[in-house]
């Protein structure tokens, strides 16, 4: 019983961040475009996330350890919370500011939760690490059926009560509240080791080096994730001439996504014992 108490105060202070996060997904180039930007400047606004994540993870780690795993969490909801708002504005170096704290944010979103998580989890609850699986398949699901409710939700404010594309950042933003308002009140404060950043990223690279399997995989997944960003950059603009609802587009691919990863865990663990390559 303690232990499903503790894991339902991870997963109210989570999920809501993690609806935020969807919401924002489907609409977005619609908005840029509606905006009077070329591709091209929807492309480098793009970019400016898709940058700022990439630069910031290689010391989101340190950064959050230093400053608390709880505050980092805190502070995820504040940057997308003010991402989501500047998507209001009609500037270009208003919005491209926009999308570097939108890349902030989730860098801290996809490291501190869990962080903290497995911190409290080990160390203050000294809960057994076989339980943690369970928390994290919970995640998985409802993070699954988060992505096809926001689909689905950002088609409904956008088209359906006619609010238009910006519509589904701004109802992110009190899921955001929420989040941060829940994980500050009634999460506790957890470090990591302090260490220089030089060093932790040292440390990293002569693992990678050293360790070809390790440095295959990476390889392997930044260009699975190369692909999933252009395919994220491009699905717009070639459904959208079709008249192809947007936000039930997005949710049929995040619903795939689902099926797929569902498939995948049947056929590892179930009866034909797939291994992976």
């Amino acid at each position: 019983p303690a232990f499903r108490i503790f894991q339902r105060e991870f997963l109210l202070g989570y999920l809501p961040a993690l609806a935020a996060d969807w919401l924002q997904g489907p609409l977005l180039f619609q908005l840029l475009q509606s905006r009077g930007f070329l591709r091209s400047q929807i492309a480098a606004l793009y970019s400016c996330g898709f940058a700022s994540n990439v630069a910031f993870g290689l010391v989101s780690g340190v950064f959050v350890d230093r400053l608390g795993r709880k505050k980092s969490c805190v502070l995820s909801s504040g940057l997308c919370s003010v991402s989501c708002l500047l998507q209001l504005s009609q500037d270009f170096l208003a919005l491209a500011a926009g999308r570097v704290l939108a890349g902030l944010g989730t860098s801290l979103l996809f490291s501190a939760f869990e962080s903290w998580y497995v911190h409290e989890h080990l160390e203050r609850h000294d809960f057994p690490a076989e339980w943690i699986p369970d928390t994290f398949s919970r995640v998985a699901l409802w993070n699954s059926g988060l992505a096809v409710a926001a689909g689905l939700l950002a088609q409904l404010v956008a088209e359906g009560l006619a609010l238009g594309p910006v519509a589904p950042f701004l109802l992110a933003v009190p899921f955001l509240a929420l989040s941060g308002i829940f994980t500050g009140k009634n999460w506790d404060e957890n470090y990591g080791k302090s260490r220089p950043c030089g060093k932790a990223c040292g440390e990293g690279l002569r693992g990678l080096v050293s360790d070809p399997r390790a440095l295959l995989l990476g390889l392997v997944q930044a260009l699975v994730e190369s692909i999933l960003l252009i395919f994220a950059f491009l699905w717009t603009p070639v459904l959208e001439p079709h008249g192809i609802p947007l936000g039930i587009a997005f949710s049929g691919f995040t619903a795939a996504g689902a099926v797929g990863s569902a498939l995948f865990r049947r056929g590892v663990a179930g009866r034909l014992r797939l291994q992976p390559l």
